[in-house]
């Protein structure tokens, strides 16, 4: 029996598992059925330009304290550029520059907001009084209601409904404001732009994420004694009656160790487990979790379209795009790299591409003249129908402990319980959680999850913030 710690499944959640148990001299095997490293956030190499893309566009943000964490330890932190300023295109197409001042949280971005033209003063107040009601622990925890039906209960008026609450939230969450739980909105909402001035900074990564995962990621890993096996896929996870977890891989290979990770989608991991955990009614109710879909366009075109690195579209088919220097690939005509973000993309199914694509261009060119001026070299679309899982009410009662009833038997993923939604924080925070079950197991008390943004006095002051000690919790 090694006693390396087995980790099935080589995205962010198993990578962040590995990171953190390799600091603390535990060494551990990475098992990734696919060809390369990230899981879903990851990246593939589009057969038309020749270019690695990511399958769709992944950024952090301040507050998310793990991720950043991670990055920092591994070695990513310097393939990410904080955007200074986010660009909010208008309906009119109007560009407005959304920044931060030297205020603290929560005035830090008071006039960013009454400088957002698309909407009135009656708007901006109607929205200061929903995030100040929002701001309570309590808010739509009894109720158990939607946070559509929670924003028509604080009358947010439907203008504000379009262009600010489903404008932050469908691209936070990749899901509709009816199939989204207050408690969830809450967190993005206070975590991002109520309680620390650095919470809403977002963090672009610079080149493609497979970039980072097959670079200085893997090279950092394996520098830390970890032993990274892709293309090897896993059929089951076995459980001795002595309690010893062990992995069968599809080769017919068995490998047995003292712990074990099983760091997959929530929809995959039911197959994968043993019967005494694919039947328990704590783990099993991740098969009543419902996934969500997000599509991106990828367009290369012959000339830049925009100066802007960046933009989010408000009340529009398109969401965020984001322009990337042009990725010169040997062999390839010039081009310049555009991706476009389309998230709760169920609207879409039943359109073929071509009409997808009609409707991309047509609002990018109602923005930005030179798309219609520019020749679109090469196009794709990709669609991860099963990219999140959707946060409706009642969902975080179906979300497992990383600790499963077998002790030598993690699970890792967004899907567990984490306190975060589908993100790349979520994934992390897995990750280290599991980490540190693992740890403690071995006799370490060593703690990897990192702490929140702390919460500012002045927020503290003015909004119904009721724990003093939220920024400390462990969640």
């Amino acid at each position: 029996m090694s006693d390396s710690v087995i980790i099935v499944g080589g995205g962010l959640a198993g990578l962040a598992a590995a990171a953190g148990l390799a600091v603390h001299g535990v060494q551990s095997v990475v098992l990734e059925s696919r060809p390369r490293l990230g899981g879903r956030a990851s990246s593939f190499q589009d057969a038309g330009s020749g270019e690695f893309v990511d399958n769709c566009q992944h950024v952090a943000m301040g507050c998310c304290t793990n991720f950043l964490h991670f990055c920092r330890l591994t070695g990513l932190a310097p393939y990410f550029r904080a955007a200074e300023c986010l660009h909010f295109i208008g309906p009119d197409g109007r560009d407005h520059r959304f920044a931060a001042d030297r205020l603290p949280a929560p005035l830090h971005l008071a006039r960013a907001f009454a400088g957002l033209s698309y909407l009135g003063w009656s708007d901006k107040l109607a929205l200061a009084l929903g995030l100040r009601a929002l701001a309570d622990p309590a808010a739509g925890v009894e109720r158990g209601e939607t946070f559509a039906a929670w924003l028509e209960r604080h009358r947010q008026p439907p203008r504000a409904v379009r262009r600010f609450w489903e404008v932050v939230l469908v691209s936070a969450l990749s899901e509709t404001l009816d199939r989204i739980s207050v408690p969830i909105a809450r967190k993005v909402f206070v975590d991002s732009f109520l309680t620390n001035a650095n919470g809403w900074t977002v963090e672009i990564p610079t080149v493609p994420l497979d970039d980072l995962y097959s670079g200085p990621l893997l090279q950092w890993l394996i520098g830390q004694g970890v032993e990274v096996r892709v293309s090897t896929g896993v059929e089951r996870v076995h459980v001795a009656d002595d309690g010893t977890p062990s992995v069968e891989l599809r080769s017919g290979e068995r490998l047995v160790a003292k712990d074990a990770i099983v760091a997959v989608p929530f929809f995959r991991v039911l197959d994968l487990l043993p019967p005494v955990l694919a039947d328990d009614p704590a783990i099993r109710g991740v098969s009543e979790l419902e996934a969500a879909p997000i599509t991106s366009v990828h367009l290369w075109f012959d000339r830049p379209v925009t100066d802007l690195p960046h933009a989010v579209f408000v009340d529009r088919l398109v969401q965020w795009v984001f322009q990337r220097e042009r990725l010169a690939v040997e062999g390839s005509p010039r081009s310049w790299y555009c991706q476009v973000v389309i998230s709760a993309s169920r609207m879409l199914a039943g359109q073929s591409q071509a009409d997808v694509l009609r409707q991309v261009l047509a609002e990018l060119s109602q923005v930005w003249p030179a798309v219609a001026q520019a020749a679109l070299l090469h196009s794709r679309q990709v669609t991860e129908r099963r990219a999140v899982f959707s946060p409706l009410p009642g969902s975080e009662a179906l979300r497992p402990a990383q600790q499963t009833l077998v002790p030598g038997i993690q699970l890792s993923g967004d899907w567990t319980q984490t306190g975060w939604p589908a993100t790349m924080e979520g994934a992390v925070r897995s990750g280290y959680l599991a980490a540190e079950n693992i740890l403690r197991r071995r006799g370490q008390s060593d703690l990897l999850l990192q702490p929140d943004l702390p919460v500012s006095p002045l927020s503290r002051a003015l909004l119904p913030i009721c724990d003093p000690d939220l920024a400390d919790k462990r969640s």
